[in-house]
């Protein structure tokens, strides 16, 4: 059997050049929705000149949004500083939620530490809707943005027990 043979043996290979997958545009997630997701994909990426982290996120829970991919841009290289440090907590948090190893990396962390220490570690995110509008055709484009990161589980302060009053002793009473 020839690589290009199709397995429904009745349909011949168009050769046309043109091929058309079907399906169509995918809504959005809604606004403020959050979800269970872990990064699939993290690396030093560019596009105009500008060099950012390009995160790829793999959600995971609800069950209605999973294998969903949200594609993230964190700009800590961004020329206007106040965005860069804006860029580099939500770095930072990300790092944390996925167990703080890339904060250790001395200096700009490069493709190799961003995988090691990114990949595969869920956490939750809080997803918004951006929207633009194609100035050619005049169509609106939208998409989801992360807004926030987090643990999965909120860690609510351990409630340890008070300690005990320590009994106030007189100096007299100690033999020496």
């Amino acid at each position: 059997m020839s690589f290009w043979n199709l397995s429904d043996t009745s349909e011949k290979l168009n050769t046309t050049g043109s091929f058309e997958s079907g399906g169509g545009d995918i809504e959005p997630i809604p606004a403020k929705t959050q979800v269970k997701a872990a990064p699939d994909e993290a690396k030093w990426d560019e596009y105009q000149g500008e060099e950012y982290i390009s995160v790829r996120w793999n959600v995971l829970a609800p069950a209605e949004y999973k294998g969903r991919k949200i594609f993230q841009k964190v700009k800590v290289l961004d020329t206007d500083g106040k965005k860069a440090d804006k860029a580099k907590k939500m770095l930072a948090a990300i790092a944390v939620n996925a167990g703080g190893g890339l904060l250790k990396v001395q200096g700009k962390p490069s493709d190799q530490d961003l995988q090691k220490h990114l990949l595969n570690k869920p956490m939750a995110l809080l997803l918004q809707v951006w929207e633009i509008e194609d100035q050619q055709t005049g169509d609106k484009k939208r998409g989801n943005w992360i807004s926030a990161v987090s643990p999965l589980k909120k860690q609510e302060p351990s409630k340890q027990p008070e300690p005990e009053p320590i009994a106030e002793s007189d100096d007299d009473d100690i033999g020496f």
